[in-house]
């Protein structure tokens, strides 16, 4: 696999973030973290904990549905 992409999402109960990949053969990612480099390291984790040895994918991206500095704000 080439690349992942997470839709990332400010949380309205934690302040935080929310990150989600469907994964279109099923199932997928979920994971949050209350600032943005919990939220990377976060996922990071999941993404090595999700696929199997030698199948990670070699990039993976973050789509914010929300500018980032607005979020903050």
């Amino acid at each position: 696999m080439k690349e992942i992409t997470f839709q990332v999402t400010p949380c309205c109960e934690t302040g935080g973030y929310v990150a989600r990949w469907d994964d279109l053969t099923g199932g997928g990612i979920t994971t949050q973290g209350d600032i943005l480099d919990e939220l990377t390291r976060m996922i990071g984790d999941a993404v090595m904990g999700y696929f199997e040895p030698g199948q990670h994918p070699r990039r993976v991206r973050l789509h914010f549905e929300e500018d980032p500095a607005l979020m903050l704000a």
